[in-house]
């Protein structure tokens, strides 16, 4: 008669996870490297104009943005539907922007601060007599280098 074996069971070898910690770690800093975080959220409605002559700046970090156009749908009731001035995350007053140059200037190294480009992003629908009265109180500043945002239109 022939011997009957019992069978090994044949179990798969232990998955070694003393990498796994590398790998995870690798994919955060990898993440946090690549990810770009938001400098301000937009509290305005702002429709850009349609322009035909579009340039890209070339360097983005030496661009400060102020936003002209109609409050938000959640600050409607509290401010109404009147063009708004928003510099950073907050809603502004004309007479803020000298403040909002200096503060801009000084959060940038000295080589810098006169290379600094003032991004005026205006609502299409918007008049010109804010639009003027934020230009002047620039040129007041010291702030010449004035760029006016649009969207690319047809030829």
């Amino acid at each position: 008669m022939g011997r009957f074996k019992k069978e090994v069971s044949k179990s798969t070898p232990d998955l070694n996870m003393g990498s796994m910690s590398d790998i995870i770690f690798m994919f955060l800093f990898f993440f946090m490297v690549i990810t770009t975080m938001r400098e301000s959220s937009l509290f305005v409605t702002i429709h850009l104009p349609q322009a035909t002559e579009v340039q890209k700046l070339e360097k983005k970090s030496l661009v400060a943005n102020i936003n002209i156009g109609e409050p938000n749908s959640q600050y409607v009731a509290k401010l109404g539907h009147e063009p708004r001035i928003q510099l950073n995350d907050q809603f502004a007053e004309v007479s803020d922007i000298a403040q909002f140059v200096e503060e801009e200037r000084m959060s940038r190294d000295e080589a810098s601060r006169n290379k600094i480009t003032w991004s005026l992003k205006v609502d299409k629908k918007v008049k010109m007599g804010i639009v003027t009265d934020v230009k002047q109180e620039l040129r007041h500043s010291n702030a010449f280098k004035v760029n006016y945002s649009s969207a690319k239109g047809k030829q």
